[in-house]
């Protein structure tokens, strides 16, 4: 049975030094190299920069661009290297999956925003909205505050009213795509400032025929309240007609643990406003939240 390389000491096999991460010592699975021209394992470097480093740890240069750029020479030398130990147990590293490129980010975001047919539109955002599906990283690379903010633009481009519904797709497949990323504090404030853009969350979210839309709408509504940082803004969210009466819904929802989930996450981030909570109560929140815990723990068993 072969053994994993990721101990330093393996059996009878020496990692040879430049095949180790300078960050933790260990075989490099997926080796990238950073703008002073520093190779480290990608888990370990995206570790280091998301604790708030900004400099290299070998060279502590200052990082001024943080692309990551895939040293495959490197990672076909190491996987020869595994090939070659096999016989002591070293296992061949996978070729890892690269994130989207950014430049194709901004095509397809480039297509969404200004192309003026509809189907053109919609395709670009189906990709994105696939892309940010297959894994963290390319949500990491997709959610910066360009494409937020574009994405924001063309989820509420048909005003508080729902359109027709194909009229209505490129602001349903842009909300799809909002409704897995963060939102800052000044994004957020683009969507609560609105009355017109709330009065649309309130509308979805209540209205609209589809299920997936309705949750997309709670998503986003969830991560307008964490981005605001404000309990005023979260009252304004939270005092919209409908919002309240739509997350509650979703709470409720029957063999929909998705739906159940984002529900509750958006009634507990919208109850970090104190006015809110008597708004929560009247909805029905209370029972819909402890009718529905036993289901999701079932759930996630």
């Amino acid at each position: 049975m072969p053994v994993s390389v990721a101990p330093l000491d393996l059996a009878g096999v020496t990692i040879p030094h430049h095949f180790r991460c300078p960050i933790s010592l260990e075989l490099m699975r997926d080796p990238v190299t950073v703008c002073t021209g520093q190779t480290y394992d990608r888990a370990s470097i995206e570790s280091w920069v998301a604790t708030g480093n900004t400099t290299c740890p070998v060279t502590r240069a200052p990082l001024t661009d943080f692309t990551l750029i895939p040293n495959h020479n490197l990672r076909r030398i190491i996987q020869d290297w595994c090939v070659a130990h096999r016989s002591l147990g070293v296992e061949r590293i996978p070729t890892p999956k690269q994130p989207a490129d950014p430049s194709l980010v901004r095509s397809l975001l480039d297509s969404a925003a200004a192309s003026s047919f509809t189907a053109s539109r919609v395709a670009a955002l189906r990709r994105l909205r696939s892309l940010a599906r297959e894994s963290d990283k390319n949500r990491a690379v997709i959610s910066t505050h360009e494409t937020r903010s574009t994405l924001v633009e063309i989820a509420f481009e048909g005003g508080e009213q729902l359109e027709l519904p194909e009229a209505d797709q490129p602001a349903l497949e842009a909300m799809a795509v909002l409704a897995m990323l963060p939102l800052t504090e000044t994004e957020s404030a683009a969507v609560a400032s609105r009355p017109e853009r709330l009065c649309r969350l309130g509308e979805m979210v209540t209205r609209h025929p589809s299920m997936e839309a309705r949750i997309n709408a709670a998503a986003v509504i969830e991560a307008v309240a964490v981005g605001a940082r404000s309990a005023e803004t979260r009252a304004s969210v939270g005092g919209t007609n409908g919002v309240m009466q739509g997350l509650v819904a979703l709470a409720e929802q029957r063999g929909n643990p998705r739906a159940v989930r984002v529900g509750i996450r958006g009634l507990f981030a919208l109850c970090l406003a104190k006015e809110n909570r008597g708004r929560a109560v009247a909805a029905g929140a209370a029972a819909a939240v402890v009718g529905r815990l036993g289901e999701l723990a079932s759930s996630d068993a």
